[in-house]
C-alpha cells in the first residue's frame, strides 16, 4: 500500500512496532527497540480546551487522518473499578477513570479525520451491568450523547463473549513470556485501528498505570476471573484477575492458552509487567493517549483501599504512535526516572513494565531516543511521590 510522507511519520513506528519478535530480555532487543515522538500539551480545565490540545498534538504527531479514514477504530477506555465512588467529593473522571470530555473529544476528533466506525471499550466489573453504557451512565456520563460526536460510535464490554460469537485469540510473537496467547473479546481483533486512551496514575502492582497497564484490562474474567471455570470459560464474568494474572496460583480454563512454565512464579511485580508486555505484543497500539489533567496519588482506583489517595491537578494531556515511548515520557513526567528498575521509584515492589516492553522490541523508554513535541517535560512536570510513602 502506498503512503505519503505525512502518513509514514504518523504511523512508521507502529508498523516496526507491530512487527517486532518478542524476545527474551536482552541487550540487543533493547537497542533495537523503535523510538518513536511523543507530544505533550498543557491542558487545565475539562473543557473546550481539550479537543483544541489534542488537535494540535495530534497535528504534531502527523495528523490523524491517515490512520483513520475509513477504518474502524477501537478505543479500550480506562473505568477501572466502580462507577459510583468518589475519591475527595470527585466524581470518578475527576480522579481515577479517564474524564468523559476527553473520550469525547477523541471520538469527535476521529469522525473529523474520516473514521468509518468506532467503538468504546472497557471490562466493567462483573457486579455491574452487562451492557457498557449502562456501566457508565451509573457514574453520571450520558452514553447517547457519544453518538452524536462521529458516525457510527458503538459501546462493548469486553469482559465478556459481549455480542461476539467467539473469543479471538491473540498470539504474542516469538511465543511471549508468560503466556503464549491471550483470548480476548472479538472487539479487539474486529478493528483496524487500536487506541489505548488511559489515565495518568500511580499503581500498587505496577508502579504506574498508562497506556500499556491499561490493555491488562482487555483479558475477560469469563477466562481469567477468580471464579472462571476449569474446562471452558464461563458465560458471565465473576470476581477478579488475582488468582489467575496476578498470582498464578490457578490456571485459565484449558479452552484457554495456557502459561509457558508449568510452575510459575506467583510473584505479581514479576508476572503482571510481563502479562501486559505480553498482551501490547499480541495486540498493538497504534495510538497511546493518556489523560493528566486531574487524576490521584496512590493505588490506581477505589480497588487499593490501602493506600492515601490525593486528588492532584497535573493538567497534562500526552500523545504518541508507541505505547512504550508514551510511557516512559508520561513516567518522567510524573517525577519517576524511565530507565528505573525494581527498588527504586516508582517500580519499588516490582519489575519495570517499560524494560520489559523494551527488551521485547516493542519501543524504547530511552529519553534521549524519543522527540518529545509541544510542551518541553521541563515544563511540564508534576512530581508524583513514591508509593511508599502513601501507605495509609
Amino acid at each position: 500500500m502506498n503512503r505519503n510522507c505525512s502518513r509514514r511519520k504518523f504511523i512508521g513506528a507502529m508498523g516496526a512496532a507491530a512487527g517486532a519478535c518478542i524476545a527474551r530480555p536482552s541487550l540487543l532487543s533493547a537497542l533495537a527497540a523503535p523510538a518513536s515522538r511523543v507530544a505533550v500539551g498543557l491542558c487545565r480545565k475539562y473543557d473546550e480546551q481539550v479537543p483544541n490540545v489534542l488537535s494540535t498534538m495530534f497535528d504534531q504527531l502527523g495528523g490523524l487522518e491517515g490512520l483513520v479514514r475509513g477504518k474502524t477504530v477501537a478505543i479500550k477506555l480506562n473505568l477501572t473499578a466502580k462507577p459510583d465512588v468518589w475519591v475527595e467529593d470527585k466524581q470518578p473522571g475527576m480522579t481515577y477513570w479517564v474524564h468523559n470530555q476527553v473520550v469525547g473529544s477523541l471520538v469527535y476528533l476521529l469522525g473529523k479525520a474520516g473514521a468509518r466506525r468506532i467503538r468504546l471499550l472497557e471490562s466493567s466489573l462483573a457486579e455491574y451491568p452487562d451492557k457498557l453504557e449502562d456501566f457508565i451512565a451509573l457514574a453520571g456520563w450520558k452514553p447517547k450523547g457519544f453518538l452524536s460526536l462521529a458516525p457510527n460510535v458503538e459501546f462493548e464490554n469486553t469482559n465478556f463473549l459481549g455480542s461476539g460469537k467467539t473469543y479471538a485469540r491473540f498470539m504474542v510473537p516469538g511465543g511471549g513470556l508468560m503466556y503464549k496467547g491471550y483470548d480476548l473479546n472479538h472487539s479487539y481483533m474486529d478493528c483496524d485501528v487500536f487506541i489505548s486512551l488511559a489515565k495518568l496514575k500511580q499503581h500498587a502492582t505496577t508502579g504506574v498505570t498508562l497506556s500499556m497497564k491499561n490493555c491488562f484490562g482487555m483479558t475477560p474474567c469469563t477466562i481469567y476471573g477468580d471464579e472462571a471455570p476449569e474446562d471452558e470459560p464461563s458465560v458471565a464474568p465473576a470476581g477478579l484477575r488475582g488468582s489467575v494474572l496476578h498470582r498464578g496460583s490457578r490456571l485459565p480454563p484449558k479452552s484457554a492458552p495456557q502459561p509457558l512454565d508449568p510452575d510459575p512464579s506467583q510473584d505479581e511485580g514479576y508476572r503482571v509487567p510481563r502479562i501486559i508486555a505480553d498482551l501490547v505484543a499480541a495486540r498493538p497500539i497504534h495510538l497511546a493517549v493518556i489523560d493528566g489533567i486531574y487524576t490521584i496519588t496512590g493505588g490506581a482506583s477505589t480497588l487499593h483501599f490501602d493506600w492515601d489517595h490525593k486528588f492532584v491537578h497535573p493538567g497534562l494531556l500526552i500523545a504518541g504512535l508507541n505505547c512504550v515511548c508514551t510511557d516512559a515520557v508520561a513516567t518522567m513526567l510524573m517525577g519517576f526516572d524511565p530507565m528505573a528498575d525494581r527498588g527504586k521509584p516508582p517500580f519499588e515492589n516490582c519489575e519495570s513494565t517499560l524494560r520489559i516492553a523494551e527488551e521485547a522490541g516493542i519501543g524504547t523508554r530511552d529519553l534521549n531516543r524519543i522527540e518529545v513535541v509541544g510542551t518541553p517535560i521541563s515544563k511540564a512536570r508534576f512530581r508524583f511521590p513514591a508509593l511508599s510513602s502513601l501507605k495509609a
